[in-house]
């Protein structure tokens, strides 16, 4: 009987460390809960809130009263009167912050600078330099001297990054098309700006963006998937960024495209993406093409050929250019079937160079996943193309800044 009183008492002594930081965890978790229905199902009402997620009226009505000090929600006008007073409504005040989004994948850099709805109220695109840490610096500083309407404030700057991060660091592990290893990009940038900066796969960013303003609106389990210069992933599960242990969750460029890519070592560009990306299929058009005797005829073909030449080419019913394309909706099915087995995401949305070959590539890739897994994602194109990167950073923003959680729950 003593030891029980005495672990009895070591545990309470526990219990009573841990109740702060629980108490003020679990506010966080309502407060984020409470803003992300308000911005999902405005205009809506307190009471609606507080049936939606099972939260007492007092507690909805004190998280309200802080989120309208922060300018985060604004009256909406009155509700339909059920024979009493009309409830008063709420609304996701959007336009009261901007957020910089930058990304740096592709041939140029692209920055936006964008209210928390997802309004896009400036952009801006740079074509690469031999310095890219200085061009950044170029691009922010545009995007922050554009004009914003009154009394809007700046509440944070994201950065997409083509390669693996460190985000919480905000460090650059690894970025091939960048030649970036190990850069601490937030310090560098926060010596220059007075504002939070956040650095995330710009993938990664991508799938925030299509969940909360895209394609993937109203799913919490998606993959997106872009395919450009390289080739990679965004994993979002339960609507929140999985990155995985050393923050290389989603990097698809190296998965193994069969046998032979084993035993090999792949420093930069990846076995996968180096048949499926942009270049890759390219590459496999252009020999596509000399199995046809084209490339003899036309001396520039082999070196200026594109992967919207292949696209635009195959729509034209060009044989070559339509094997190339064949093969890469294999390569993608492929991919999507390989992830669908290990994850079960609701849908897999294709972005970069193939959200416009939509109609050359769903369909195939759609046909070749039926039976190959029990449950089969829905694949379609993305809806923000080349702006999904930066969509992604006002979510990432409006997170990291309000404690804010997309909460999975809400019907």
């Amino acid at each position: 009987m003593p030891s029980y009183t005495a672990r009895s008492k070591r545990q309470s002594r526990a219990e009573s460390r841990n109740q702060p930081a629980t108490v003020g965890l679990l506010r966080s978790i309502n407060r984020a809960a409470v803003l992300d229905t308000i911005r999902r199902y405005s205009p809506i009402s307190r009471s609606e809130i507080a049936q939606r997620l099972g939260l007492s009226l007092p507690t909805v009505m004190r998280i309200v009263d802080g989120l309208q000090a922060e300018d985060l929600v604004r009256n909406g006008g009155k509700g339909e009167s059920t024979g009493g007073r009309p409830s008063p409504l709420l609304e996701f005040n959007g336009n009261a912050y901007a957020v910089v989004g930058a990304d740096l994948g592709g041939s140029r850099m692209y920055g936006t600078v964008a209210d928390l709805s997802g309004n896009i109220q400036y952009e801006v695109y740079l074509p690469r330099s031999s310095d890219h840490v200085q061009q950044l610096f170029r691009l922010l500083d545009d995007l922050l001297a554009a004009p914003r309407p009154d009394g809007q404030q700046v509440r944070g700057i994201a950065v997409g990054v083509p390669g693996i991060t460190r985000a919480r660091e905000g460090v650059v592990t690894y970025a091939p098309s960048l030649s970036w290893r190990e850069l601490p990009l937030a310090s560098l940038l926060s010596e220059h700006y007075d504002l939070p900066v956040f650095i995330e796969n710009d993938v990664n960013l991508a799938a925030l963006g299509e969940m909360s303003f895209g394609a993937g609106q109203g799913a919490r389990d998606l993959i997106a998937v872009t395919v450009g210069i390289g080739i990679g992933a965004g994993v979002i599960i339960g609507g929140a960024i999985y990155r995985g242990h050393n923050q290389a969750a989603g990097e698809i460029g190296y998965l193994l495209p069969s046998l032979q890519a084993l035993g090999k070592r792949y420093d930069e560009f990846g076995a996968f993406e180096a048949q499926a990306s942009c270049l890759g299929l390219a590459e496999r058009a252009r020999r596509a093409a000399a199995e046809r005797g084209l490339v003899q005829a036309n001396a520039s073909f082999a070196s200026d050929l594109t992967a919207e030449d292949v696209y635009a080419a195959a729509r034209q019913g060009e044989a070559w250019a339509r094997q190339a394309v064949a093969e890469t909706a294999d390569l993608l099915a492929l991919a999507i079937a390989n992830m669908a087995a290990l994850l079960n995401p609701e849908v897999v949305i294709l972005g970069g160079s193939v959200s416009g070959a939509g109609d050359l590539l769903i369909e195939p890739i759609i046909a070749r996943l039926q039976g190959v897994v029990p449950f089969p994602p829905r694949v379609v194109a993305s809806q923000l193309g080349y702006r999904a990167t930066a969509m992604g950073a006002i979510m990432l923003v409006l997170g990291a800044t309000s404690e804010f959680f997309v909460v999975s729950r809400v019907p």
